[in-house]
C-alpha cells in the first residue's frame, strides 16, 4: 500500500474509512454500490431543569424503513444530556457545518439513482428534516414525545456529526454491515450505529473471514 509518507507493507490489511468507505474500496476494484451518503445530524443540549430528567436514554419508536434513531434524549459520561440529532442529506463527505458542500460529492448525489429513488419516496421526512435543523421549537415539539415539559427556551444548539450510511441502488438505506474481501484485504463499506457495541463480534468476524489468521488482542 502506497501512503504520502513511504509504501507500507502487511500480511492483512483492513479497510474502516468511514466517510470516505466506498471511494477507497472502490479504489482497490470493490464494485461501486452500495455508495456511502453523508447525513448530519444536529444535537441540541438540554439546560439544567430539563437535562434533571433524563437519567440514561431515551428513545422513541423506531421507524422500521428508516435507519435513523429519531429525536432521543442521552445523558452523557460529563453530565450534559444532548437531544437529538436529526438527519440532513449533507453535500460533503465532512459536512459538519450547515451550509459546507464540495463539488465531487454533490455531483455523485446528483447522479446516483439510490439517492433519487429514496428522495421520492421520502420527500415528506425530508422536508421535515429539514425544517426541525433550523428550529428549536420543532425539535422541542418533537421531543415533548418524551418529555412533555420540555419548552424551546430549555435547549440550546450543540455539535454536529456526519452519518456515513450506505445506500443501495435500489433507494434503500443499509442497515446491516457490508463487508467486501479481495486476497488478503477485507473493506468494511458500512459500519452502522452498532458498530461500538458490537465491535468484538465483528473482530470475531473478521478473524473468521480471515481462517482465524488475525489475532485478536486480550
Amino acid at each position: 500500500m502506497l501512503t504520502a509518507d513511504r509504501p507500507i507493507s502487511a500480511d492483512q490489511v483492513i479497510l474502516c474509512p468511514g466517510l470516505q468507505a466506498d471511494r477507497v474500496a472502490q479504489s482497490f476494484g470493490a464494485p461501486r454500490e452500495p455508495r456511502i451518503v453523508p447525513f448530519r445530524g444536529r444535537f441540541w443540549r438540554l439546560q439544567s431543569r430539563a437535562a434533571a430528567l433524563v437519567r440514561g436514554h431515551l428513545y422513541p419508536v423506531p421507524d422500521p424503513t428508516l435507519p435513523f434513531l429519531g429525536v432521543h434524549a442521552s445523558r452523557r459520561h460529563d453530565g450534559e444530556v444532548w437531544l437529538g440529532p436529526n438527519a440532513v442529506l449533507a453535500l460533503a463527505r465532512e459536512g459538519y457545518r450547515r451550509g459546507r458542500a464540495d463539488w465531487r460529492t454533490i455531483l455523485e448525489e446528483a447522479s446516483s439513482p439510490g439517492l433519487h429513488r429514496l428522495m421520492l419516496r421520502n420527500w415528506r421526512t425530508g422536508l421535515w428534516e429539514l425544517a426541525r435543523d433550523r428550529s428549536g421549537e420543532l425539535v422541542a415539539r418533537s421531543a415533548r414525545r418524551l418529555l412533555p415539559a420540555l419548552t424551546a427556551n430549555e435547549i440550546s444548539p450543540g455539535p454536529s456529526g456526519v452519518r456515513a450510511q450506505a445506500l443501495a441502488r435500489d433507494g434503500r438505506l443499509v442497515s446491516d454491515f457490508v463487508f467486501w474481501r479481495r486476497g488478503r484485504l477485507l473493506a468494511v463499506r458500512n459500519a452502522p450505529s452498532p458498530a461500538a457495541t458490537a465491535a468484538l463480534a465483528i473482530a470475531e468476524h473478521i478473524a473468521g473471514v480471515f481462517g482465524g489468521a488475525v489475532q485478536l488482542g486480550a
